[in-house]
């Protein structure tokens, strides 16, 4: 019994050393850089949460249909669709949280909005961020939320990569979308930090959907190990 046993050990050990040696398809299984569906990071440091949300209002009463999309309404409060996602992860993970904020602020008005947005895209425009994340070296994983504007992160995110470095650090991106889910901001992220880690498996929720969302995030950080 215990001879048949060693023979397929030896026969595991050795798929497993050619699927590692393989330069197709498995090549992202064994690169350490860009990790998918990757479980117990949380064992990888310390934590932040860092997002970008935009709100087009504080006033819970009377929203229009475009404000109601920006945002949900929580105790009262008004939270931007994923301010509320960050929170969630920020209460269910031993991080700090971290709202990146325009040192000039973006307009609440959603026509004002949405043009500021596109333009900022037609001329790869990086916001001022106004405040300073303090002492960034000490996070290893680092969660990093925004909306989906336009197929693509805000600008102000390219902003935050190109103030921080995040070699060797762990993303693990989350987003708020209006039908578009992550778009292809995924591999944006991964060509703007190639010495992190990416984790792929991210949470993206409709904006129709994020007020009923807080079991599905939960649920996403037990997968990933929380």
């Amino acid at each position: 019994m215990k001879k048949i046993f060693t023979i397929i050990l030896g026969c595991l050990l050795a798929t497993s050393l050619v699927a590692c040696n393989s330069t197709d398809d498995q090549e992202d299984t064994c690169n350490p850089k860009i990790v998918k569906e990757e479980n117990n990071i949380s064992d990888s440091g310390k934590i932040l949460v860092v997002y970008f949300s935009m709100p087009e209002t504080t006033d819970p009463n009377n929203m229009s249909e475009e404000e109601e999309n920006s945002a949900i309404v929580v105790d009262g409060e008004v939270l931007g669709n994923t301010q509320y996602v960050a929170q969630v992860i920020h209460e269910n993970t031993d991080s700090e949280l971290f709202r990146i904020e325009p040192s000039v602020p973006y307009p609440t008005d959603h026509d004002t909005l949405v043009d500021q947005a596109a333009n900022e895209q037609d001329e790869n425009y990086r916001p001022e961020i106004k405040d300073t994340i303090q002492d960034f070296d000490q996070y290893d994983t680092i969660f990093v939320g925004y909306p989906n504007w336009w197929g693509d992160m805000p600008m102000i995110l390219y902003s935050l990569f190109d103030d921080y470095d995040f070699s060797d650090k762990t993303i693990v991106p989350f987003n708020t979308h209006g039908g578009s889910g992550f778009s292809n901001t995924m591999e944006t992220i991964t060509e703007l930090e190639p010495d992190a880690t990416v984790i792929t498996d991210g949470f993206t929720v409709s904006r129709d959907n994020v007020d009923t969302s807080e079991e599905d995030i939960i649920q996403w950080l037990k997968d990933l190990g929380f």
